[in-house]
């Protein structure tokens, strides 16, 4: 199943400083309910975790987070997630563009999601992503 979202959020403090953090891997991903980073694996990337409550079900996914472009100048990024359901068959992978003016921002995310998740419905699985980010972008002022 593929989903696409877009997402604005607010900056209240320098473009440069929140891009700046964006980019740290360590300190972006525990933005994310249920995110946590294992290990660093290299220069732009991470294994990394989340925990994710679908309905009734609670699945743990487990991979890799990695910074694949950045253009400082014009202040985006583009990340690639990759990982895999604990326990089971699924994946959850995407691809997730930032975009940062002075005084506000946008998330591009290009997710696909196999497996149990996927059986719970694109309307289900849209809505917790799509939940998931929005509290993500509203941590991301915080940074």
């Amino acid at each position: 199943m593929a989903i696409e979202l877009d997402h604005s959020f607010p900056i209240t403090k320098p473009v440069d400083e929140t891009y700046t953090a964006i980019l740290d891997l360590e300190r972006l991903i525990p933005c994310v309910e249920g995110g946590s980073v294992l290990e660093r694996t290299g220069p732009e990337s991470v294994k990394a975790e989340i925990k994710v409550k679908m309905g009734a079900m609670s699945m743990k996914f487990t991979g890799t987070v990695e910074v694949l472009e950045r253009d400082p100048e014009a202040h985006t990024a583009v990340m690639s997630v990759k990982s895999r359901e604990a326990g089971g068959q699924g994946h959850a992978n995407a691809n997730v563009v930032f975009s940062l003016q002075d005084g506000s921002g946008t998330i591009h995310t290009n997710a696909q999601i196999t497996g149990k998740a996927a059986s719970m419905g694109e309307g289900v699985v849209g809505g917790v992503l799509d939940a998931l980010i929005t509290e993500f972008t509203g941590k991301l002022a915080a940074l």
